[in-house]
């Protein structure tokens, strides 16, 4: 994998190095799998401690060694049978992975079928980013990281044999394995409820910079508001607001802590009418003003 810098994320935070999913083979385009071994090799410079952000999905399991990862503020130990998923957009740094070994699976947003369940476990940006396998679940999950490793490695040495369809059936078999158990079970909706969830889910992703009402959404997506307040709490246990307002509230905390934006800048770049709407939801949102927050969180 090469690491490639400023690739085009939605906002840009210019104090966190913005990575490109470019890989060093064309072969099996859409997914590769490295190692934390050939991490370190690639990055002698230790960079991977320092802020980043792809635009690509990681998803790695420890097999041995102790260290910690840090994503969106938060602090996770690692070790034996951990499973860490950055999805696209996380701001994140391997904090302490200098003894960890295991795979990392490396994949673009959409390689997985949306309209599966791996690939609307991909879609959750609310998702845990790292949990711990039991033993029987962790087996079975480096299994399948196994076959997916040996099917990627042949395709990069013998393209004539390439498949992706193989590759995008492995890369699935794996999401599935990996998930924490209460993620992999049946959504507790049923099925209209879910199709309009995974709806609302993807046009908050695509407008909360911009759209704060969940009117606006559920008129964009012909539904009723309570129509769409049923679904997400079905589907998540919030409100439709609640879950709107907890996306707004990522960005804003990535933008206080890794840029020096003031923040009526950021008020105007997350579609407040002024700083004081800003200060007066971030304020409801974590107790705090935007000042302080970021005074104890800047360059997290």
């Amino acid at each position: 994998m090469i690491l490639v810098e400023n690739g085009q994320l939605p906002l840009v935070l210019p104090s966190v190095r913005q990575l490109r999913y470019a890989p060093a083979s064309p072969v099996g385009r859409g997914v590769e799998v490295l190692s934390f071994e050939q991490l370190r090799t690639m990055d002698r410079a230790r960079r991977r401690a320092l802020p980043q952000r792809p635009d690509f999905h990681v998803l790695a399991l420890v097999t041995s060694g102790a260290g910690r990862h840090t994503a969106d503020f938060v602090d996770h130990p690692l070790r034996e049978r951990t499973v860490v998923w950055i999805r696209p957009g996380v701001v994140h740094r391997w904090t302490d992975v200098d003894e960890v070994q295991g795979p990392l699976v490396l994949f673009e947003p959409g390689f997985l079928p949306v309209s599966g369940p791996a690939g609307q476990a991909a879609a959750d940006v609310f998702a845990p980013t790292s949990w711990q396998l039991d033993d029987r679940n962790w087996h079975l999950s480096m299994c399948a990281a196994d076959h997916l490793s040996h099917e990627h490695a042949t395709a990069v040495a013998h393209p004539e044999l390439a498949s992706p369809p193989v590759l995008v059936h492995l890369l699935s078999a794996l999401v599935l394995r990996v998930l924490p158990s209460a993620s992999a079970s049946p959504p507790a909706a049923d099925a209209e409820n879910h199709t309009v969830f995974r709806r609302y889910r993807a046009a908050v992703e695509e407008h909360f910079a911009h759209q704060h009402h969940v009117t606006d959404y559920a008129r964009q997506l012909g539904y009723d508001p309570r129509t769409l307040t049923r679904a997400v709490r079905a589907a998540t246990g919030l409100g439709a607001k609640h879950f709107l307002d907890q996306r707004i509230l990522l960005e804003a905390k990535r933008l206080l802590a890794h840029t020096d934006l003031p923040v009526a800048r950021i008020a105007g770049h997350l579609g407040f009418g002024d700083s004081a709407n800003f200060t007066t939801f971030f304020q409801r949102q974590t107790a705090l003003p935007p000042g302080r927050w970021r005074a104890g969180h800047g360059n997290h």
